[in-house]
């Protein structure tokens, strides 16, 4: 017995080469329109667990192993959110593993939302347990989508790679989920400032798990030039927002026209949303 049990234990936890991250696929997906704003969110969903108070993290950790019956509600619930948004970065979803009931939940998300795009980038393969996944929903066709590993003790942590507009000069947007660790953190987010150093027009988008003025004076992102949104703008926990962990920051370039943490209280993290305005001179060359 003991035999069978381990065997079938060892099935479950050993990662599947099969599973992986995926894609949309861009064919029916509308051009990019650079005459417009931009209306951006991030959230970070917590596999579309709802949890409303401290306790409900060891009450309700189970689910982070094992189907439950109100997550698709809770999923529906947050695409109705989307549904408002241009391009969404997303944090904590599930690819399709027994926790989800085997749905990938940036694809199920992006079609209950009527999003055509979309990107899950899986960084942590627990084969049938878990695929810890980032995830890109996008109304516009992208000029191209890349994802990194980023560097770290742990591994498991990832960054997608949107660009938009113009191949000379595009919009750039990276999403995603740094680690709690402020080592890790220092090495991460010196890879994005690498990633991001030669583009003008930035927006840099995800759960940080820092504020703002940490970000932005005591990594490398001090030399970015990112605008952030205000101090106040705290996102966690969802029930007592406290602090600023889920940040959209941008190129001066971009014009800010409206920014605001949404009072969506589904995930332990409040979404964060942002409108942008492209700069005149570049709609001019576009």
């Amino acid at each position: 017995m003991y035999s069978r049990i381990k065997k079938q234990l060892q099935t479950i936890l050993k990662p599947s080469d099969v599973v992986r991250g995926s894609c949309s696929g861009d064919d029916h997906v509308p051009d990019f329109e650079p005459d417009r704003q931009i209306r951006l969110l991030t959230f970070n969903i917590q596999v579309g667990i709802n949890t409303a108070s401290y306790r409900h993290y060891l009450t309700r950790s189970w689910q982070h192993l094992l189907p439950h019956r109100k997550r698709i509600e809770n999923l529906d619930r947050i695409a109705a959110l989307l549904r408002n948004y241009d391009v969404v970065a997303l944090q904590e979803c599930d690819g399709g593993s027994l926790r989800s009931g085997y749905i990938n939940q940036v694809q199920y998300l992006a079609e209950a939302a009527g999003i055509p795009y979309w990107y899950q980038q899986l960084n942590r393969n627990m084969g049938q347990l878990a695929q810890h996944s980032n995830g890109l929903l996008s109304r516009y066709k992208p000029l191209s989508v890349d994802e990194h590993k980023l560097p770290g003790l742990i591994p498991g942590r990832g960054a997608i790679v949107a660009r938009y507009g113009s191949e000379d000069d595009p919009l750039v947007l990276v999403m995603l989920h740094l680690s709690l660790s402020k080592a890790a953190q220092q090495k991460q987010l010196g890879f994005i400032r690498e990633l991001i150093s030669d583009y003008q027009h930035v927006v840099l988008m995800g759960d940080l798990n820092n504020h703002a003025e940490q970000l932005l004076s005591n990594t490398p992102l001090k030399h970015a030039n990112l605008v952030p949104l205000p101090a106040t703008a705290h996102s966690f926990p969802s029930w007592r927002p406290e602090r600023a962990l889920d940040h959209i920051l941008v190129s001066p370039s971009l014009e800010i026209s409206r920014s605001e943490v949404v009072r969506f209280p589904v995930s332990d993290h409040l979404p964060v949303a942002l409108d942008i305005k492209l700069p005149k001179g570049y709609l001019r060359t576009f």
